[in-house]
């Protein structure tokens, strides 16, 4: 099997946290190069906001989904196949954080189980349900796992189970990849880490989805969750010259980079290999590695 370059054209796409922010941006990238795109998320009413505002652009449905629980993966899945045959993209890109952060030993068992069973276990109910489905079925395609430079390349002290949680996630994916080439399939993975500004996203309230039972049953950290245009606004006040993403440019960049079967999805990486290169010399000194400095 060769990593030729993939026509998304009259492909079919499934995009988890697809009716809101990045999710969203690569669904419409997805829909103007003509692929079929099934969304999956996990709020009925943002769901239909989206599927009404993309109404004509071209081949899209939703599907309501909490990608934490495999018998509603599985229903994705056998929804997916069922209706058409096939899935050749795979987008695990919803996430959440852990609800504000903090110290490490402020994180309450809850936060855990819900930042790791959204953005670890859900990427693992899609993989582990659609991966055998789209093997089987010969077709080429690729598994794009959304991470972040926040664990994926080194983590911010205070957001230490997301950043966990996304470690986890580049981690795997690696991994994966590696299997899908050493098995011949006509599959392969990417993992993207959503990069070149701030992302005026969702994640940042991601707590609206959390569920009652995954609640903080204690002090917590003492930190809440920010909301986009206040993490702009304290980074801002910190000093930082703070660039804003263009989310539906981002979403054409990534699906640039599936078709061109492209392993690292990211972009203005120059500061990130230089971490990398300091954080590797410190391993091999035996020191702490340096972590990412959020300025604030």
């Amino acid at each position: 099997m060769s990593d030729e370059h993939l026509d998304t054209a009259g492909m079919v796409a499934v995009v988890t946290g697809g009716a809101n922010g990045i999710g969203k941006g690569i669904v419409k990238a997805l829909l103007h190069r003509g692929a079929t795109v099934v969304i999956a998320d996990i709020e009925q009413i943002v769901l239909d906001a989206t599927l009404s505002e993309l109404d004509g652009a071209g081949d899209i449905s939703g599907f309501r989904t909490d990608i934490s629980d495999i018998d509603s993966v599985v229903a994705l899945a056998d929804h997916v196949f069922d209706t058409h045959g096939r899935c050749n993209l795979l987008f695990n890109n919803a996430g959440v954080t852990s609800g504000g952060g903090g110290k490490p030993w402020q994180q309450e068992p809850n936060d855990w189980k819900w930042c790791f069973g959204v953005n670890v276990f859900g990427t693992a109910n899609c993989v582990s349900t659609f991966v055998p489905r789209m093997i089987e079925s010969g077709e080429p395609g690729q598994v794009i796992n959304t991470s972040s430079g926040d664990g994926g390349f080194a983590p911010v002290p205070m957001a230490s189970v997301y950043a966990a949680s996304k470690a986890a996630v580049s981690c795997f994916t690696e991994a994966l990849h590696h299997n899908l080439v050493s098995e011949n399939t006509s599959l392969r993975a990417s993992v993207f880490y959503p990069s070149g500004g701030l992302m005026p996203t969702g994640l940042f309230t991601a707590s609206r989805n959390r569920p009652v039972e995954l609640q903080r049953v204690g002090p917590g950290t003492g930190r809440e969750s920010m909301t986009f245009e206040q993490l702009k606004d304290l980074l801002e006040k910190s000093g930082r010259d703070v660039k804003v993403a263009d989310l539906d440019e981002l979403g054409e960049f990534v699906v640039d980079c599936v078709e061109e079967r492209r392993y690292i999805i990211a972009r203005d990486l120059d500061d990130t290999v230089e971490l990398l290169h300091r954080r590797a010399d410190a391993i091999g000194r035996f020191e702490v590695p340096p972590h990412h400095d959020m300025g604030i």
